[in-house]
């Protein structure tokens, strides 16, 4: 019971305050040595346990080199970095302008060029917290403006933006391929028509309710009929000039990025570096690009990659010491003894990582919780890459539950003082029950998804 002990002594750490990599890592030290002790029943003398402990983490070392050298992790500082950029770039702005100018005639067509926008954010960059941050600074402003309903707007940002989190080139994909030992360009295609499926559906809700409520919803432009018709023929092509212009940058990244990949052409790590390269080409034909948004850019992808391995160090060694004391076999016992074996696995599983994914980060849950279920899952016969996908949607769906969604704290960050938390919270719920619905097709109907 060392080990479960530890687990939840973690998370207390984590719910006082404590940086994640720190609380994972000092409760693996104090841990490792109480069960170093543990170990050497029934009278060990000081000098034997010290041997004891420092014998367990003996092979840190090796396994922090090969953090190092993993060319898949390769992709995540890359990835990081194109994202930052394109941020910095003013990206965001341009398209959710354009898109307006599209959409703004349809009711809840601010809404739908907001999902539009967070679809081509997340292809592009697939950073979670930069794309709700960036569109609930301009876009939300916007649709309150133009007398749109608080809940339903700050659902769309938070559920927008995080789009990241499934849509490949996702960070999270990336470390669950690590995780999985899975091909991380199998994962992408293989996440991208769940991916799509879930957009549509956002689109699908919004078109649905604004149908049903239009005073959720008002149209933003005036009719046809209102104005000269040269003249709002005149606006509607220049309105399609200028969202081609701002559309098909970011798109032709994408599809470099994403296309080389799924061709076969240039793995994940080398996508991620041509798109890096990219995102430098559309900041400089942005005229965007100097050297303080360089510097500043290369300043926090080392800050924000020093956080994922920091994490990345702390599960391994929280890992090794969860694995020491024999708790893993507590927890394949239980699994396996659950009624209804695979599916009683799986239900209790993606509970489980949805109830963690309140609390903590993706990069913890893929590093100390999937490991822990992933020989369980190969036991009980289930397809890794239909696992993987299941978990990434699981923790998408994490991101905006209430009370603990960080898509949630991003946007309030953001709001103008009228909105209050409330209106957050509401809004996300028909969201998540979209994303519920849809992992709840991928699990039950994979072969939807072309999954086994």
């Amino acid at each position: 019971m060392i080990g479960i002990i530890m687990f939840f002594a973690a998370l207390l750490l984590l719910l006082i305050g404590y940086p994640v990599a720190f609380s994972f890592g000092a409760a693996a030290m104090l841990f490792g040595f109480i069960g170093a002790i543990i170990e050497l029943q029934p009278d060990p003398t000081f000098v034997e346990i010290i041997e004891e402990f420092f014998l367990l983490f003996s092979m840190m070392p090796f396994r922090i080199y090969a953090m190092m050298t993993n060319t898949i992790l390769m992709a995540v500082p890359l990835f990081i970095l194109m994202g930052i950029i394109l941020q910095k770039s003013a990206l965001a702005e341009r398209l959710l302008e354009s898109m307006g100018l599209l959409f703004g005639r349809i009711r809840g067509g601010l809404a739908v060029s907001t999902v539009l926008v967070g679809t081509l954010l997340a292809a592009s960059t697939g950073v979670v917290g930069a794309s709700v941050v960036a569109m609930g600074v301009i876009s939300l402003p916007v649709m309150l403006k133009h007398g749109y309903d608080k809940s339903l707007a700050t659902g769309t940002i938070c559920a927008s933006g995080t789009l990241g989190q499934i849509i490949p080139p996702s960070i999270v994909l990336i470390i669950l391929g690590d995780v999985f030992q899975l091909p991380v360009g199998d994962l992408f295609h293989a996440a991208l028509k769940p991916g799509l499926v879930l957009v549509t559906s956002y689109i699908g809700y919004i078109l649905f309710i604004s149908y049903l409520q239009p005073q959720l919803t008002p149209i933003t432009t005036t009719t046809r009929a209102d104005k000269n018709i040269p003249d709002q023929t005149k606006k509607e092509k220049e309105g399609w000039q200028k969202a081609l212009i701002a559309i098909l940058p970011p798109l032709t990244l994408i599809i470099l990025v994403l296309g080389s990949i799924f061709a076969g052409i240039a793995t994940p790590t080398e996508s991620a570096a041509v798109g890096a390269l990219g995102s430098l080409f559309l900041s400089a034909m942005y005229k965007k690009l100097s050297w303080s948004i360089l510097f500043d850019s290369c300043c926090e992808t080392v800050r924000i990659t020093a956080m994922v391995f920091a994490v990345l160090i702390g599960a391994t060694a929280f890992s090794m010491v969860f694995v020491y004391t024999g708790a893993d076999i507590l927890v394949e016992e239980f699994m396996l003894n659950l009624p209804g074996e695979k599916w009683g696995f799986l239900l209790l599983s993606m509970a489980v990582i949805m109830f963690l994914g309140f609390f903590i980060d993706f990069i913890e849950i893929s590093y100390i919780v999937v490991p822990i279920l992933l020989p369980i899952a190969e036991t009980v016969g289930i397809d890794p890459m239909w696992f993987a996908l299941l978990i990434a949607m699981n923790l998408q769906t994490s991101f905006l539950t209430p009370p603990f969604g960080f898509s949630l704290f991003y946007l309030k960050g953001v709001c103008p003082s009228e909105v209050q938390t409330v209106d957050i919270y509401q809004g996300v719920l028909p969201f998540i029950f979209l994303q519920v619905m849809v992992l709840l097709t991928i699990m039950f109907f994979p072969h939807l998804y072309g999954l086994n």
